[in-house]
């Protein structure tokens, strides 16, 4: 039997709240995305783990109901309870999909260079002599698709020794993605940290898959590691906040790769980390840099 699906443009100010009616309203999910998507004015939105840069100023929300319900009333009933007026709803029938599988099949193997590659739990290698690292992305950031996620991916495939017995530090590590590949290049220790418990769980879990060992924990633990190499794929004004810190999990001499940085942007963290390290823009792709270099 089919679902029932609600559609409807809101506002900016609208999407959130409009949501959080709709799912106790009794809606099986939500999902929100820009009203302009696949158009010249689609907007990219990136956030942190756990977080969000802010709303489109038009999104498109589709909420999905269970057979017989009369979503259209559903949607009414919400828009006068939040006093939202002249909205439009569109209701159609949705036939019953493996959900599963269609998520699965949004994330494929990823190439990341001619000897690394990020593969789902759920795919065959495409290369089975590569270094493959085995993924369920989960909810955390960090699946190798995203271009800074690939810029610290190829920057630790060039840096990374397994004949130095190096230690790295992986700063807001998500799903661990980039821990994990550092301890397959070679890395004598490796340790990830991240503000996000659930982030925490996923990487240990793609941790275990890939048969690695790595202390993962959360950033309200102290942590008493100073590291060879340490890591940052977070965004720019998070990484502003963080230069002192990162400067003291690093070694003297010890060499730091900082991304999620917009290419305009770099400037400004080169110039902010200055006093403790001597950065270069080291690679861009799609409109982001991956800045990198020693601790003074």
């Amino acid at each position: 039997m089919p679902f029932i699906s609600l559609s409807l443009i809101l506002d900016e100010n609208q999407a959130d709240s409009f949501s959080d009616q709709l799912i106790e309203s009794g809606a099986i999910s939500v999902n929100v995305e820009d009203a302009e998507r696949g158009t010249v004015n689609e907007k990219p939105i990136f956030g942190e783990p756990g977080g969000s840069t802010g709303m489109w100023s038009k999104s498109r929300l589709t909420a999905l109901f269970h057979p017989g319900v009369n979503a259209a009333e559903i949607g009414r009933e919400a828009a006068s309870m939040l006093g939202f007026e002249g909205l439009t709803f569109a209701v159609e029938h949705v036939e019953d999909i493996d959900w599963v599988q269609q998520n699965r099949d949004q994330f494929q193997p990823i190439k990341i260079s001619d000897r690394v590659w990020i593969v789902p739990t759920w795919h065959i290698a495409p290369d089975r002599d590569a270094i493959n690292i085995a993924l369920d992305p989960g909810a955390a950031f960090g699946t190798g698709s995203h271009p800074t996620t690939r810029l610290c991916l190829q920057w630790l495939e060039a840096n990374v020794s397994a004949t130095k017995n190096t230690t790295m530090l992986d700063y807001g590590c998500g799903s661990g993605i980039l821990a994990i590949a550092a301890k397959k290049f070679g890395t004598a220790t490796t340790v990830g940290v991240d503000i996000d418990p659930q982030a925490i769980g996923t990487a240990r879990y793609n941790a275990a898959q890939n048969q690695v060992e790595i202390a993962f924990s959360t950033t309200d633990l102290t942590l008493h590691f100073v590291a060879d190499i340490t890591v940052a794929n977070i965004l720019a004004n998070s990484l502003k906040v963080l230069a002192p810190l990162l400067a003291s999990h690093t070694h003297q001499g010890g060499q730091l790769a900082l991304a999620g940085i917009l290419d305009h942007q770099a400037d400004d963290i080169i110039a902010i980390y200055q006093p403790w390290f001597d950065l270069n823009v080291w690679r861009s792709a799609e409109g982001w840099s991956c800045i990198a270099g020693i601790r003074l």
